[in-house]
């Protein structure tokens, strides 16, 4: 996908802050569900696809 910090924030209408704050979690992520929403809207919208398949991951969609 090749995203930065700042396409992601751009896509995701979030501050660059606020996606280094969520970059920087560790184990749980620390931020609030509308932020983690609108990054998962952004990485969906960009093709991404979250799975559960023998645990949690994402892939690319199939173009």
């Amino acid at each position: 996908m090749n995203w930065g910090q700042r396409e992601l924030a751009e896509a995701s209408r979030l501050s660059i802050p606020t996606i280094k704050r969520v970059e920087a979690s560790r184990d749980a992520i620390h931020s609030t569900y509308a932020t983690v929403l609108a990054i998962r809207t952004a990485l969906e919208a960009a093709g991404i696809e979250f799975i559960n398949d023998n645990g949690i991951g994402v892939k690319k969609a199939a173009s």
